[in-house]
Order: structure tokens, then C-alpha cells, then sequence
């Protein structure tokens, strides 16, 4: 629906992520955007730092997230 509607970009979660998680997250992402990245290296950096830092390296905080362009 988001698609017909004219949205160029969803970032979605494909399981219920806690909402912790998702703000540390999005937080990321949109401040690499604002620096420049553009939204796949925004993305996929935001999505790594989750992955490597010591509280949400578990799969589960960070693999369900997913960008449609």
C-alpha cells in the first residue's frame, strides 16, 4: 500500500523487534543521513554498529530489519 501511495523508501521489520532496539537504530540511521551517507550506507552502517556492539549483537535486534526501495 505504502508503494502505490508514492513512498520511494520503506525500512521495515520483518519480526516485532523491541522498541529499544529499533530507536538505537533509526537514531543511527537518521544521523548518518544527516551527515551525508546515503540511505543503503546510512542503512547498512546503522544496522552493523547494532551488530557489533555488545548489547544488541544478537540477531534478533538487528536481521529484521529490511529497506524496500
Amino acid at each position: 500500500g505504502f508503494k502505490i501511495a508514492g513512498v520511494n523508501t520503506i525500512i521495515m521489520s520483518l519480526w516485532e523487534v523491541s522498541d529499544v532496539a529499533t530507536e538505537v537504530l533509526m537514531t543511527k540511521f537518521y544521523s548518518l543521513l544527516a551527515k551525508g551517507k546515503s540511505k543503503r550506507e546510512a542503512f547498512k552502517r546503522a544496522q552493523n554498529e547494532l551488530k557489533a556492539s555488545k548489547q544488541y549483537s544478537d540477531p534478533r535486534y538487528w536481521a529484521a530489519f529490511i529497506m524496500l526501495d
